[in-house]
């Protein structure tokens, strides 16, 4: 091991309350390194949609006594002997899947490894231990605490987007919502040069969302057809892609709306889980679903190359100290935020 690595830190579990879970900081020892892995000092987390299922317990009765969250950036404060590729002092984040290096998805492999699940420690913590291929360096315009909203939505809308969509120039996509997800699925289209059309209910939130390059926006509650909305704003021939973040009440218009040969990239469930409507409209379509699960570290380098190369900045509404880890999740349940959440672990 090169260079000091503490001994004490602290971080937070979750305790069982009730049918759901609660928060509980408490100090950690930390266990030495192994000759492949880093310690880093976590300096910000950021919240998901995902983690405020976990603690809901929303389908999980096994994380009890895990660590919560998958995304955090930090420092490497020490190396283990065999670490070649890092050395103390550079910035990280460590990616949402602690195993998928590359190459195919294969669930029966990687879902394990999933941070902050039943399986693999989260990092809602000061310190945390990676495998030194588990972890990207972050671009140098960003900050820790801005690094940190990465791992999970923008790998999320890079894969989709880019990996399986193979976003051209000039295309058009449909983003529903303004969470993490949606609003760097934006900036990321935007920066490629596609026509983006937002929706949502909130008319504050989309003048928000035009400022970031948005071409169209659409008032869901206003205009609860947004599909025959897309569909003329296209002039009747549809949306090349569509980011499906709501789920089965939003799905059969995500599937009117889509163009032929279109991509609906299948992501969130924040109207719950349940049956999908009738798909043979997209035979067709020619059209394609694309289920979507966060990404790869090899995902990972390659959104920080573009987002280094347009200079993106992801967009934070709110910022908690470390003690304020509870309301932070508050604060994601009220559904008011506009882009990520993100706790300070380091003042």
């Amino acid at each position: 091991m090169k260079d000091a690595q503490t001994n004490h830190s602290s971080h937070y579990q979750l305790q069982r309350k009730g049918d759901a879970f609660q928060l509980q900081c408490l100090p950690r020892q930390m266990s030495a390194l192994e000759d492949d892995q880093v310690l880093i000092q976590v300096g910000a987390v950021s919240l998901n949609y995902r983690d405020l299922l976990i603690l809901r317990n929303a389908g999980q009765d096994t994380v009890e006594g895990q660590i919560p969250l998958s995304d955090a950036a930090g420092t490497v404060i020490a190396i283990g002997s065999k670490v070649s590729r890092w050395q103390v002092g550079d910035r990280v984040a460590a990616n949402f899947f602690s195993n998928w290096l590359g190459g195919k998805y294969q669930a029966q492999h990687y879902l394990q490894g999933a941070l902050g699940g039943s399986q693999t420690a989260g990092v809602l913590a000061e310190h945390i231990v990676a495998n030194q291929d588990a972890i990207v360096a972050i671009p140098a315009h960003l900050t820790l605490q801005q690094a940190a909203t990465l791992p999970c939505a923008a790998v999320t809308a890079w894969h989709a987007l880019f990996e399986r969509g193979q976003l051209q120039a000039g295309e058009t996509v449909l983003i529903q919502g303004t969470g993490g997800v949606a609003l760097f699925a934006l900036q990321l289209a935007v920066a490629q040069g596609a026509k983006v059309i937002i929706t949502s209910s909130s008319d504050g939130k989309l003048a928000r969302a035009r400022t970031l390059g948005a071409w169209q926006t659409i008032n869901y509650r206003q205009q609860a057809d947004w599909d025959e909305v897309a569909l003329a704003l296209t002039d009747g021939a549809g949306v090349d892609h569509i980011l499906e973040l709501g789920g089965p009440d939003t799905y059969a218009r995500s599937i009117n709306a889509l163009a032929s040969g279109g991509h609906i990239h299948q992501i969130g469930v924040l109207t719950g889980f349940g049956p999908t409507p009738n798909l043979w409209p997209l035979q067709f379509k020619n059209a394609h679903i694309n289920g979507i699960l966060v990404g790869s570290v090899a995902h990972f380098n390659t959104l920080n190359a573009f987002l280094s190369q347009h200079q993106i900045t992801p967009v934070i509404d709110q910022e908690f100290a470390y003690e304020q880890a509870s309301a932070a999740f508050d604060y994601l349940a009220s559904a008011q935020h506009f882009g990520k959440i993100v706790i300070n672990v380091q003042s």
